[in-house]
């Protein structure tokens, strides 16, 4: 088909096209879904079992081998890592790269299936397989809430308010609540009050069982209603609670007589946060999936601010991260850079090449881009950090077509051709060769954007918008410039199509005349030139080498973070106390605004190249915000270089949030054997080389430092004379330690574990353990640790 002719006769399909491109991306612009980083799919699963008592050997040849082997057997599976802990497994699933999103629900039921069916290889009594497959929940509106004078009570409740009023904004998929303090109900019975009673642990686990339990009571016809019967009886207070009677007959008690009741947080929390210093919750927001963060990030702007009368005096919110806010600039930056782009391409072409020239080139340009945000639009694609990268890479490609089209239609008319003649001319002579030149410009990005593992799904839309920008562009350039061309550089006074014109004329000028002189030197000197161009290859391949490489680039986010992990089985309330000092340090340092911190477990996903660190007691993790993100390359080496030698027990590791997938670590090396103390050794020699070479820093292993555990060796002769069992034994430590849970404490929409715990005089020391005792049912009476066993094993 003569292309030229078409769009210069024909126009008005031409005309159509162009009013699509123009209306079309306007309004796909407003439209579209806007994120901060593209979604892609977390191939990975963590499977948890918890195995109450069992020391982590135990774990690791009763529960993980036997879930791992079950695991082996889906061919999906490319890596399983475990680690096995004291009374707990934790099995990482991670799938091929070649399975796509749309695969994994399958596939995770496939994985469910295999675990249910190797459950009967499990222990008896053991609590079932947990899956977690749901990564994608990126909460990118995070907050940290602090209440100056609240209790973490209080201030749980004003978090529940606001999640409550959150929920129900337009666009919001999920409000998560991070760092409530678990609260317990805690009954301390005096052991000497109990034994002057002769009442057993078990009679108080009883009553308190039987007062809470719902209980069905059946019903009864009255006329022509059914009314159901509701015994009362369970406790709704405190108060009922100390009333509850305890034991039988003439021997029973109330509970408040015999024990004092209180309600407190639980000693050992899970997550400890503060901000700033002061005790916090989080709360993360994400929205719908496909929603358009920043009218998400608006609607809950506008939520907060309608429920700001109802927070209490002193509480407040910070933002620790604002998803909407970020890509909001960025696709306001992006806009006024293509404006600038297509200002500064019609500014340079109309100085080389003449207004007329310059105005249809740009023209192209702003219908190209305009053009692609359509696609994008229509195709899922949304703008983020990738596309809008991509856009912005190519737009020097965008503008290629168009100018050797334009170029070549003044070429053609100076030499006295008509427009029309021109474009044909033109078109004949350069649009296959511009087709095969814009392929070969989108297949160098194939290889990225069409990998088949995450950083191929990752960087899918790279791909996706150069090619279909560049095609789009070779097509426009094709239609459009003839079309314009034939208003814009067709003029009558111009027409000489009776005088005869040289050809070389077109050629001519001081320009052409300097480019000919050289490329005639050039010429003249093949081997000089050459070994010019051998010598520049050397020096640049030479050069190349030194260019630092990283596949991803830093984030540009002002935030950074820093894990610090202290010797495993540290008690989470010394770990709360050392992260005190380091939030100071950090606080300090030289363009530090804010410092967040979670002790014992990470933050809530906010971007989704963040993973959180899983829950540990020895974990200290901070996020660190800073007047600038350029400050924060400085800062991590500090950190990385001072931290370890102030707190050399830990493992210190400081990094900047990275685009695209973030690494657990650079380097990594495997060592496997059946010898558990050989491994060690090996792990320890390698870190000891390594520190020595001092190149690298953050150097550890996932094994972590052995858990101190004390063991009284029962004996089990004298044990079945006193007519106790193991299980008698370790409720009777239970309650003489941490507690032992009873029954559980109605609260609203709260149910709050009741412990059973022994007074703060009477619970054990490591030192006096063998004293504790244990009440024997077949004597009716208590008998001391130490009648049954030979003594304590650290």
């Amino acid at each position: 088909m003569d292309v030229a002719r078409y769009a210069i006769c024909k126009p008005v399909n031409i005309w159509v096209l162009l009013l699509i491109c123009l209306i079309g991306g306007a309004v796909a612009f407003f439209e579209m879904g806007r994120l901060e980083d593209p979604e892609f799919t977390i191939k990975e699963a963590i499977v948890t079992v918890q195995y109450p008592g069992a020391t982590a050997i135990e774990v690791e040849q009763e529960v993980t081998e036997p879930l791992e082997s079950a695991i082996q057997e889906l061919a999906e599976i490319k890596e399983i890592r475990s680690r096995s802990m004291i009374g707990q497994a934790e099995i990482r699933v991670e799938i091929q790269d070649r399975y796509t999103g749309d695969q994994l629900e399958q596939i995770w039921d496939k994985l469910r299936n295999k675990l249910d069916d190797a459950r009967q290889e499990l222990p008896p009594g053991i609590d079932p397989p947990l899956v977690n497959d749901d990564f994608g929940d990126v909460y990118g509106i995070f907050f940290a809430l602090t209440g100056e004078g609240l209790t973490l009570q209080e201030l749980h409740e004003v978090a529940k308010d606001l999640r409550r009023g959150l929920i129900t904004a337009e666009g919001v998929g999920q409000v998560e609540i991070a760092g409530v303090r678990e609260e317990r109900i805690l009954v301390e019975v005096d052991q000497a009050r109990l034994a002057a009673l002769r009442l057993s642990p078990e009679e108080l686990v009883a009553a308190l069982g039987d007062a809470d339990a719902a209980v069905e009571a059946g019903g009864v016809r009255a006329g022509e209603f059914f009314v159901h019967i509701r015994p009362t009886g369970a406790f709704e207070s405190l108060d009922a609670l100390r009333a509850l009677p305890v034991g039988q007959g003439q021997q029973s008690v109330d509970l408040g007589s015999i024990a004092t009741l209180k309600r407190e947080y639980a000693e050992r929390p899970v997550q400890i946060i503060r901000h700033n210093g002061e005790p916090a919750l989080t709360l993360g927001i994400s929205g719908i999936s496909g929603s358009n963060i920043v009218e998400v990030g608006d609607s809950v702007e506008a939520a907060l601010q309608a429920m700001q009368h109802l927070m209490p005096l002193g509480a407040e919110l910070h933002p620790l991260y604002q998803q909407h806010r970020i890509v909001n600039d960025s696709v306001n930056s992006f806009a006024l850079n293509v404006f600038l782009s297509v200002a500064i391409v019609i500014g340079v072409l109309c100085l080389a090449m003449g207004l007329r020239a310059g105005v249809i080139i740009g023209a192209v340009l702003f219908l190209t881009v305009l053009g692609t945000l359509l696609l994008m639009w229509l195709a899922g694609i949304e703008l983020e950090r990738i596309s809008l990268g991509a856009l912005i890479i190519a737009m020097g490609m965008l503008v290629d077509n168009a100018v050797v089209i334009c170029d070549g239609m003044l070429i053609q008319k100076q030499r006295g051709m008509n427009i029309l003649d021109a474009s044909r001319q033109t078109l004949q002579q350069t649009q296959w060769p511009l087709l095969g030149a814009t392929i070969i410009g989108i297949l160098a990005f194939a290889g990225i954007g069409l990998s088949q593992d995450t950083t191929g799904e990752f960087l899918f839309s790279l791909f996706f918008v150069i090619a279909v920008s560049l095609l789009l562009s070779w097509l426009l350039a094709l239609l459009v410039v003839p079309l314009f061309g034939h208003y814009l550089l067709e003029r009558k006074d111009d027409r000489q199509a009776d005088e005869a014109h040289n050809a070389d004329e077109a050629y001519s000028g001081p320009i052409y005349n300097r480019y000919r002189r050289v490329a005639g030197a050039v010429l003249a000197r093949p081997w000089l030139t050459l070994g010019v161009l051998v010598v520049l290859t050397v020096l640049s391949v030479l050069g190349f080498s030194r260019v630092p490489q990283s596949f991803f680039p830093p984030s540009s986010t002002p935030l950074f973070y820093v894990n610090l992990f202290l010797a495993q089985g540290t008690h989470i309330r010394e770990t709360s106390r050392t992260a005190e000092d380091v939030e100071g340090y950090l606080k300090g340092l030289d363009g530090v605004t804010d410092v967040s911190t979670f002790v014992g477990a990470g933050a809530s996903r906010f971007m989704l190249t963040y993973a959180p660190e899983q829950p540990n007691p020895a974990l200290m993790h901070f996020l660190v915000r800073t007047e600038d993100a350029e400050v924060i390359a400085r800062l991590v080496r500090e950190v990385n270089q001072t931290l370890p030698g102030r707190y050399p027990a830990a493992d210190v590791a400081a990094a900047q949030f990275m685009f695209g997938p973030n690494a657990e670590a650079k380097l990594e090396a495997r060592i496997s054997g059946p010898e558990l103390d050989e491994l060690r050794r090996l792990s320890a020699e390698g870190q000891r080389i390594l520190q020595e070479r001092g190149q690298v820093f953050n150097i550890r292993d996932d094994w972590r430092a052995p858990v101190p555990v004390l063991r009284p060796q029962l004996d089990l002769d004298r044990l079945a004379d006193a007519g106790l069992t193991r299980q008698q034994v370790a409720q009777a430590l239970a309650a003489a330690s941490e507690g032992q849970q009873a029954s559980v404490f109605r609260d609203g929409d709260e149910l709050i574990p009741i412990l059973l715990r022994a007074t703060p005089e009477d619970r054990v020391a490591p030192g006096d353990l063998l004293q504790r005792l244990i009440w024997s049912p077949a004597t009716a009476s208590y008998v001391p640790l130490a009648q049954v066993a030979d003594g304590i094993e650290a």
